[in-house]
């Protein structure tokens, strides 16, 4: 799966020049949480968050009353409030390197990029979605958490003792164990009793970590 399967295709964008208020009020009308900041020539040139505008208030305002403060706010612009340093990804990216990016740079959304022309944005939103469905969240079954050997042939082994007892897997992921020997495999299967299931791949399992 790629970025271009998830995103928001054509997203709604600022230019540098409007004010604070409005980019306020557009957001909260849109229920988004950031905006790519387009230059006049549809040029990337920075994104603004809710709390970016949020947090935005003239640098006297302490020495100004509330209408002064709304005349001043009133004309504070996007720009003076943006991050220019903006990180993106094309639309031909991976998840999961969409995912890593975001986590490593601590940031929430992506702008996504075709060339020099926005076509679209993920936002952390939008991995979580994946996730869910990944890992059949919303489908019924028994969840299974098993730690298995790090030997080649032991997931088909899972995988088959699993099909044998009735079971269809709606989904499947493997991560590190707790040392380089073995491997932490998450499994959701249906159509199979939790102690059928338990049954069926004890032998291939070095500990079951979780059942339910």
């Amino acid at each position: 799966m790629i970025v271009a399967d998830v995103m928001t295709r054509n997203p709604l964008y600022v230019h540098p020049d409007m004010s604070v208020p409005d980019a306020r009020a557009l957001i909260r009308k849109e229920k988004v949480g950031r905006l790519p900041v387009l230059d006049r020539e549809n040029r990337l040139v920075g994104i603004v968050t809710e709390w970016d505008l949020v947090n935005a208030s003239p640098s006297v305002a302490t020495t100004l009353d509330i209408y002064e403060m709304g005349y001043l706010l009133s004309k504070l612009k996007v720009e003076k409030v943006m991050e220019r340093k903006v990180i993106t990804v094309e639309e031909d990216t991976v998840i999961e390197e969409a995912a890593r990016i975001m986590d490593d740079n601590n940031i929430s959304a992506l702008p996504v990029m075709r060339g020099e022309v926005l076509v679209g944005i993920i936002t952390d939103g939008d991995i979580f979605r994946i996730f869910i469905e990944l890992f059949g969240a919303r489908q019924e079954g028994v969840r299974l958490t098993v730690l298995v050997p790090e030997k080649r042939g032991e997931l088909q082994n899972l995988t088959q003792a699993i099909t044998k007892c009735g079971g269809d897997i709606i989904a499947l992921a493997i991560s590190d164990g707790e040392d380089v020997t073995n491997r932490m495999c998450i499994v959701k299967v249906a159509n199979v009793s939790r102690d059928t299931l338990l049954a069926a791949v004890q032998p291939y399992a070095i500990k079951i970590e979780d059942i339910r």
